[in-house]
């Protein structure tokens, strides 16, 4: 299967934005359970970081009645390669327009994928100074590291929930110019998930299909530790704070990632993950394609995946 050459205006997934109906008990589960350093406040948001994320954050928690994604974005490598990716988005006619930026970040184009959700794209930003009681003895950090809950590291990747996957996959590599690596194909020919990368890494946005036929919805975002120990130990901690947990720890068969779903406190599914599971290195790589038989396998150790997995995003919606 060939694919466009990378245009690699896009440097990686910057932050998003989680809309949450229960704002300060959101932002203790990730400060106190997660270990995410809060970065600053304006209005209804509150502004975090993981320890290694070299800037100012990651994610942004804003008050909302009903979880969702507000809008997911990414940094672009130079001005120029900004202005090239917005034409292109314009182009394409899912442009909004031009903001003056947020705490951290200079200004940012909003525009939105072709099932709804909104994002930004951005090039001027905050580099995180720490304070002196977080200042790292290792200066190629960007932090101390916290020693406290689960300790996530950086942001990894975003899993949206589509009406139709393939538009939207197709846009992620079209207009924004990033790679395939792997995907699911029914055997009616549907398009039931899909996986790109701006990165060496195997994946920044997955794309599933929503089985409600809901357009622009949240399935989950995922933080990056260090190991699968990290993850078990996230388990276990999670369990003694009464966190609801999805499914895992357990391993994909796709992307091979070491994972833990569980819900935060306002309804959305977050992930643990453990951090560059894969790294495609390969010019040429060659998308992975799985079958509706394969998946029926399970994860990669037979474990059936939960229901819920299926049906369930955010803003919620009867599933029928």
């Amino acid at each position: 299967m060939s694919q466009p050459e990378p245009v690699l205006d896009i440097a990686h997934l910057g932050h998003v934005e989680l809309l949450t109906p229960k704002l300060e008990e959101s932002r203790r589960f990730f400060v106190d359970i997660w270990g995410m350093v809060e970065s600053g406040r304006a209005g209804d948001s509150v502004y975090l970081r993981g320890w290694d994320d070299y800037e100012r954050h990651s994610l942004k928690l804003t008050a909302a009645k009903e979880p969702g994604l507000g809008h997911y974005a990414f940094r672009a490598r130079s001005q120029p390669a900004l202005e090239r990716r917005v034409k292109a988005i314009e182009a394409a006619g899912l442009g909004i327009g031009w903001t003056k930026g947020d705490i951290g970040h200079g200004p940012a184009y909003l525009f939105q994928t072709p099932d709804g959700h909104k994002m930004e794209l951005y090039y001027e930003t905050e580099w995180y100074s720490p304070p002196p009681e977080l200042k790292p003895a290792l200066k190629n950090q960007a932090q101390k590291f916290p020693g406290r809950g689960i300790n996530v590291r950086r942001l990894d990747h975003i899993n949206l929930l589509a009406s139709d996957v393939t538009p939207t996959r197709q846009f992620h590599q079209d207009v924004l110019g990033m790679r395939m690596t792997e995907q699911i194909i029914l055997d009616n020919g549907i398009e039931a998930a899909g996986w790109v990368t701006a990165t060496n890494k195997s994946y920044d946005v997955a794309i599933s299909r929503d089985h409600t036929g809901t357009r622009g919805r949240l399935h989950h975002f995922t933080y990056a530790v260090d190991c699968r120990e990290d993850i078990l130990r996230a388990a276990d901690i999670y369990l003694d704070n009464g966190v609801f947990i999805e499914t895992g720890p357990h391993k994909h068969a796709i992307q091979q990632t070491f994972f833990l779903y569980a819900y935060e406190p306002g309804g959305t599914r977050v992930e643990i993950a453990n951090a560059g599971a894969r790294l495609i290195l390969a010019p040429d790589w060659k998308p992975i394609v799985w079958t509706e038989a394969e998946r029926k396998k399970g994860q990669a150790w037979g474990l059936q995946t939960v229901s819920t997995f299926h049906t369930y995003g955010t803003p919620p919606v009867e599933h029928k």
